[in-house]
């Protein structure tokens, strides 16, 4: 996420059902996949460019 937050790898996608604290939209990635303790993380772009805020990170269902 770091260095490329559109990386096939994390599938990141916007999340739908939910918005940020100022109606932002709200985005998906994953941090692992395919396994039983697999992890996702919930972020929306910050005011300044380069600056994401991070929701909540916790394991996919």
């Amino acid at each position: 996420m770091e260095t490329n937050l559109r990386h096939p790898s994390l599938n990141t996608h916007k999340y739908e059902s939910l918005s940020g604290p100022n109606g932002e939209e709200i985005f998906e990635a994953y941090v692992e996949n395919k396994i039983p303790a697999a992890f996702r993380v919930f972020w929306y772009y910050g005011s300044a460019q380069g600056v994401i805020t991070i929701l909540t990170i916790t394991l996919h269902p």
